[in-house]
């Protein structure tokens, strides 16, 4: 196995990496909206943070030497799904090949972000 590491997206909150890279498979950590260059979030609404955390997947990503479009799977987590429609209007601009996902709705996020999304891809 092999971790991946990037300056290109957000340092890992606690004891873990980006992602893994095990055989031929990539599986990232959640990423939130977390600008690299402030080390903030710093969109408040769920079309700036979306915007963002897809951002922050394809840096992973590209440290993989990866691509959204090898993504077969996303996991995404908002903190309100109302916001759902929203989400998936910036959500499909980035997953273009329409990969399998699940989207639910949780009680709260690192650092009280709306959005957070994480993946599994091929290399």
């Amino acid at each position: 196995m092999e971790k991946i590491s990037t300056k290109n997206a957000p340092a890992a909150i606690g004891p873990y990496s980006q992602g893994m890279i095990t055989g031929n498979m990539i599986y990232t950590s959640g990423q939130i909206p977390i600008n690299t260059e402030t080390g903030n979030i710093e969109a408040t609404d769920i079309e700036g943070q979306a915007d963002q955390a897809c951002r922050n997947i394809k840096a992973v990503l590209e440290a993989a030497e990866s691509s959204l479009e090898k993504v077969v799977k996303t996991t995404c987590f908002l903190q309100n799904i109302s916001d759902f429609a929203a989400f998936n209007a910036v959500y499909e601009k980035y997953f273009t090949g329409k990969p399998a996902r699940s989207c639910v709705e949780v009680g709260a996020l690192p650092k009280g972000a709306l959005v957070e999304i994480e993946v599994i891809a091929e290399k």
